[in-house]
């Protein structure tokens, strides 16, 4: 894999920049509405125009505030986009004109060593030539002019950023995504003002995420490639996604929270392991459970922590509690991993990264035939099958078919009749005898195709 240069969308608000970096990256990978404000984190993605690759970052709506507010946090992230990227395509709403903040964006851009280049989206048609024209007092020569949402100027993009981005492609080896070193695909997850964000910044060592008091700061799922030092094994990739906060689905009635969360359940399926994250200064309640039975079912390694550890009040008590209660309610996984940690204070995050690590390589074990096999013979030795209406149910052999999650096939006679008790004593043991932990694992039963076999 590449390491390519980078490309940042700057503006203010509605100008099209998300609708730009979905054009770019080639999939809706950016959430997108009518009204204003609706990126806040910056968010990343490898990008190819006409050949030319590049990672381009899209950025949240510049507004001139308080940096203690809302929109100034949001601004921060986009000053901090500018500092990493080799240029910037500077966007304006060719049909709305200049406004005065265009011209604060101006300015601020002036003052960087970044090179800048001026876009005029929205610029299809009659409706948009008054703004081009108006663009070029912004001092930045004449602008591309281009429809993000129709991809009409793609070409004149091309022929703007190649010469600030030729040559800057720096080769790196390629990954074996079955390697063990290979990046952990890592999601965290919960419901809003769990301290997500706040977690995944601690993780990182700098202010990524925006974060505050508010519920429902972050939207999109914001990928992130990161190195962690791990004590006992040195430096190890991880491709850290922050996610939305998931409320009860009966909640949820915005058109942009309900994307949100979308794109938060499609981070889930991405990723390998799920952190779930668990307020502890309010316990574990229902939407944890349905959160983690979402995660099981798509077939992901889960880890769950209790954050605001350092606040918790009869800490011993809750932890035991909350330890009770995940037993019961995904009765299916026994034993999911539950650690504690402060997003505050960073006690307990390497605990946490040395977990997912160790459920991961649980998830993507795989165990010869033999070995299964031997298992097999003494599980059905110990406990044989049962003989519905008298007929003995005859169970010849196991493999395994899969791994990332596990997956196993039964061949016998009869399965169709095997109790789902007994499937889950298969299963379970296979967890607990065979190194998989408390990971998913799926069992699949197979007759043999002659009907008259015995």
């Amino acid at each position: 894999m590449a390491k390519l240069p980078v490309v940042a969308i700057i503006g203010r608000p509605n100008v099209g920049k998300s609708t730009l970096f979905n054009r770019l990256v080639g999939k809706k990978l950016a959430l997108v509405d009518d009204r204003p404000g609706v990126t806040r984190d910056r968010r990343e993605g490898d990008a190819t125009l006409i050949g030319l690759d590049f990672r381009v970052v899209d950025t949240a709506g510049y507004e001139d505030e308080d940096a203690q507010t809302l929109p100034g946090r949001m601004r921060q992230q986009t000053e901090a986009a500018l500092k990493m990227a080799d240029v910037a395509l500077f966007m304006i709403d060719a049909r709305a004109g200049l406004v005065p903040l265009d011209e604060e964006i101006a300015r601020w851009l002036r003052g960087s060593t970044t090179p800048v280049v001026l876009v005029a989206n929205k610029a299809e048609g009659r409706a948009g030539e008054a703004g081009v024209l108006d663009s070029l007092s912004l001092g930045f020569g004449d602008p591309v002019q281009l429809s993000a949402e129709h991809g009409e100027g793609m070409g004149d993009l091309f022929e703007a950023l190649f010469p600030h981005l030729d040559g800057k492609v720096e080769e790196a080896e390629p990954i074996d995504l079955d390697d063990p070193a290979a990046p952990l695909k890592l999601a965290i997850v919960g419901r809003p003002n769990a301290g997500k964000s706040t977690l995944v910044n601690r993780i990182l060592g700098e202010d990524r995420m925006i974060t505050g008091p508010e519920a429902g700061i972050t939207r999109d799922s914001i990928a992130i490639d990161w190195e962690w030092e791990d004590p006992r094994a040195g430096l190890r990739k991880v491709r850290l996604i922050d996610t939305a906060g998931m409320r009860k689905r009966a909640n949820v009635q915005d058109k942009l929270e309900k994307l949100s969360v979308a794109d938060a359940l499609h981070a889930i399926d991405f990723a390998e392991v799920v952190v779930l994250l668990l307020d502890a200064t309010r316990g574990l309640e229902v939407q944890d459970l349905k959160i983690a039975d979402r995660v099981l079912q798509e077939g992901r390694a889960l880890v769950i922590a209790l954050n605001k550890w350092d606040v918790a009040e009869d800490a011993s008590k809750l932890f035991n509690g909350v330890r009770a209660a995940l037993d019961e309610g995904l009765a299916q996984v026994r034993g999911v991993p539950l650690l504690t940690v402060s997003a505050v204070t960073g006690k307990g995050i390497d605990q946490l990264l040395a977990a997912a690590f160790e459920v991961r390589e649980a998830w993507s074990r795989r165990v010869s035939t033999g070995e299964l096999n031997r298992w097999f013979e003494r599980a059905i030795e110990a406990n044989p099958p049962p003989a519905p209406g008298g007929k003995r149910i005859k169970l010849r052999y196991m493999t395994q078919a899969k791994t990332r999650p596990p997956g196993f096939i039964l061949f016998g006679t009869r399965v169709d009749q095997l109790p789902d008790s007994y499937q889950r004593y298969l299963v379970n043991g296979i967890r607990r005898d065979l190194g998989f932990g408390a990971v998913p694992v799926r069992l699949t039963l197979r007759a043999p195709k002659n009907p008259f076999g015995s």
